[in-house]
């Protein structure tokens, strides 16, 4: 008898034991299971040309680095030589199976047409233009409320009612930053005469600088440089003749704050971030957004953000308090900055 029951206590403790084993390897199951389904998002930053003089493309990657910390997901910037290994690198991005692809500007616009067309169910951003396909979020700027804030600061500041802008082209897009700094311009100083030359493309220092010494040499005693690469040559200018000027996206005072007195700001680490974020809380959309003053999207250095450069006499604080309450009339709607493009 009592090996019969010593045989039956034997075989329980052999079940309960199986049985733990059993609930286990289940809870191993759904712990690898449930690890799978926090797998970070995966979102790549494809750019049509290698980061580098340009600080658009320079800001936009820190903005989406940024948002890659924060909001706990996987990110990579990949940077293209030219137009072909640009394609070759969104298709690249494809077949990895990102979860979002980021990219920018003009350049890019033909090779997202085609591959967003070509890949419907994958989801697309592209700053600074627009690409009308409905898995992409076009990201553009309301550049004419900036500009409009540097024009009337220029306004207020010449000393020889003489200004001048070196622009990139004579495209639509420069048009946000010509015809907005000219109602700036006119807005405050109606009796300054306004200069504008184009440079014929956005990597040409050389050119812009002598646009610039011509226009220096007509009187203008502050020329804005609104070309890109080219402005490197427009503060060239600037410091050898001792005129004023401005740079574009970044703070640019920083590289001479005795002649660059001033920046038009373009927030692309902004909405690179809001991307990115918009896309993490389920809010991502296809189609056109739009960011301005009220946005945070545009600005002008000292007047929206500050700078580590002090201020250039040549502005003044009175000047940019009056640019100060400008930019809260726009924002509050007192002032309405027409989109060149539009008109």
């Amino acid at each position: 008898m009592k090996r019969g029951l010593s045989f039956v206590l034997s075989i329980i403790m052999l079940a309960i034991l199986l049985a733990a084993c059993g609930n286990s390897a289940s809870k191993d199951e759904q712990s690898a299971q449930g690890s799978d389904s926090e797998k970070s998002l995966r979102m790549a930053l494809v750019l049509p040309e290698k980061i580098g003089v340009n600080p658009f493309f320079v800001q936009m990657d820190e903005g989406f680095k940024k948002a890659g910390e924060e909001f706990k997901v996987d990110t990579k910037t990949i940077e293209s030589t030219d137009p072909a290994a640009f394609e070759q690198n969104l298709r690249a991005a494809v077949a990895e199976n990102y979860d979002l692809i980021i990219t920018a500007t003009f350049q890019a616009e033909d090779a997202l047409k085609k591959v967003a067309a070509e890949n419907p169910d994958k989801s697309f951003a592209i700053v600074d233009t627009t690409v009308d396909l409905p898995n992409v979020r076009s990201v553009g700027f309301r550049e004419y409320e900036g500009a409009y804030l540097l024009g009337a600061a220029a306004g207020l500041s010449t000393k020889t009612d003489k200004v001048g802008m070196i622009a990139a082209m004579d495209v639509p897009l420069i048009k946000k930053y010509t015809e907005g700094f000219k109602a700036g311009l006119e807005s405050v100083n109606p009796d300054a005469e306004f200069f504008v030359n184009y440079v014929g493309g956005f990597n040409d220092p050389a050119k812009a600088k002598e646009l610039a010494l011509v226009q220096f040499g007509k009187g203008a005693d502050f020329i804005a440089g609104a070309s890109a690469v080219g402005d490197l040559g427009v503060f060239e200018a600037a410091k050898e003749k001792g005129f004023y000027t401005s740079g574009q996206d970044t703070d640019r005072t920083v590289e001479d704050p005795e002649h660059i007195v001033l920046s038009q700001l373009k927030s692309t680490d902004t909405v690179a971030y809001e991307t990115v974020k918009d896309f993490v809380e389920g809010n991502f959309k296809a189609g056109a957004v739009n960011y301005g003053l009220k946005e945070d999207g545009v600005g002008l250095t000292y007047v929206t953000r500050d700078s580590e450069s002090p201020l250039n006499a040549f502005v003044g604080q009175e000047v940019i308090d009056q640019v100060k309450t400008i930019k809260d009339d726009i924002v509050s709607g007192k002032i309405v900055v027409k989109d060149p493009l539009q008109q």
